[in-house]
């Protein structure tokens, strides 16, 4: 087996995507699974590896962390013919996805892709929903000719579904690292770094962008009974277009970290009691999967993936969109009641346990393999009765 990966976005970005795909590499070199990656150069220096080909890129306008590369198709083809390879997936459909398509088409290569974002969605954001129309028109067209389609939750695969994207859609999953993310790795140095001296830590982690649905945090904890805000400290982890805007806004008990990752990262969410995560525009949800194996209660979004990771009432609750008042009152329940928050903790760390990255990326190889026979059975019939 031979893969070749197209993607817009990979490690050392920050992105779902960019992490899975990193985690995804790192199974196929530890499986001995030969593969040739094809994404666009990084913001940030990065070291030469033969099996990955970057290439000059521009920020995409709605995702930055995404970009959009301008491949050189010469040196492309010519990798491609040398490596020969027996699959290939198409991670994001853009110009490095085009080009992949184009090569599969024309040299009969069976082709798979996997959907990561709902673009759709983000539009509502940045007003440019006169542009939905347009873009499930291309994403017809797009994935039209994959033998299957891969997308990380159940709601992703209905919402594709209904769209009429592709009639073979199956899910590959997300996992975590249980190792890295544990409840072990609570810290009190944290509290100390960051001066927090209340009670409780309510925690939220992602982008600083409209689609997170930030505000909807800001709004919640503003709006909690006082005898619940005053012992509690909000922790914001993470960077994005609001960043600047909105840590600006000076409140005692509410702070702004920026971007982390690694040891203080784990430390962090192991350091705190609640994780509140409103987004409705997740296709899965990584960084509330983290907070279960962290062992924190999660309050979310009822929308998305993360409607398929927090067990309404056993590991944290969920609420509609962007209903403060829904969220305010889940928050104060977890915030008050301990025993229930442990309990929830508990719930959470179990359920994150039974999601094994290997066994995740053992079911996708397998998906290959039949994959990769049926085309070849295909081609031998052709072959046959020509």
């Amino acid at each position: 087996m031979r893969i070749a990966i197209f993607s817009d976005t990979y490690a050392p970005e920050i992105n779902g995507v960019a992490k899975t795909l990193k985690r995804y590499t790192d199974y196929l070199e530890k499986k001995g699974i030969e593969y040739k990656l094809f994404v666009p150069e990084s913001s940030t220096a990065v070291p030469t590896v033969p099996q990955v080909q970057r290439f000059t890129s521009i920020p995409f306008l709605l995702y930055p962390e995404c970009r959009i590369a301008l491949p050189n198709p010469v040196h492309i083809k010519q990798t491609l013919e040398e490596f020969k390879p027996t699959l290939i997936h198409i991670a994001t459909p853009f110009n490095l996805g085009l080009f992949g398509l184009h090569y599969g088409k024309k040299h009969n290569i069976p082709m798979v892709a996997s959907y990561h974002t709902h673009f759709d969605d983000y539009l509502e954001y940045y007003h440019l929903t006169f542009l939905q129309k347009w873009i499930w028109k291309y994403m017809a067209w797009f994935h039209d000719s994959f033998e299957k389609v891969y997308v990380p939750s159940q709601s992703t695969k209905e919402k594709l579904l209904n769209q009429k994207i592709h009639n073979n859609i199956d899910i590959w999953g997300r996992g975590v690292n249980h190792d890295f993310f544990t409840p072990l790795k609570r810290a009190s140095d944290i509290r100390k770094k960051y001066n927090i001296n209340e009670k409780n830590v309510l925690l939220y982690v992602g982008r600083i962008a409209p689609e997170k649905d930030v505000h909807t945090v800001l709004e919640t904890f503003h709006a909690l009974p006082e005898r619940v805000k005053k012992d509690t400290h909000l922790l914001i982890v993470g960077d994005g277009p609001l960043f600047k805007q909105l840590s600006e806004q000076k409140y005692p008990n509410i702070t702004w970290t920026g971007f982390k990752k690694g040891e203080e990262l784990a430390e962090i969410y192991a350091s705190s009691d609640v994780f509140i995560f409103p987004s409705s525009t997740e296709t899965f949800g990584n960084v509330v999967l983290e907070a279960l194996a962290s062992g924190i209660p999660v309050i979310g979004a009822n929308e998305g993936g993360i409607q398929h990771l927090i067990s309404h009432g056993e590991t944290g609750f969920l609420c509609g969109k962007k209903n403060v008042e829904e969220f305010v009152y889940q928050t104060t329940i977890l915030l008050e009641q301990e025993y229930l928050r442990n309990e929830f903790a508990e719930n959470a760390r179990r359920f994150a346990l039974t999601l094994s990255w290997d066994e995740i990326f053992d079911q996708l190889i397998n998906s290959y393999q039949d994959i990769i026979y049926k085309s070849w059975l295909a081609n031998s019939r052709n072959r046959h009765y020509a």
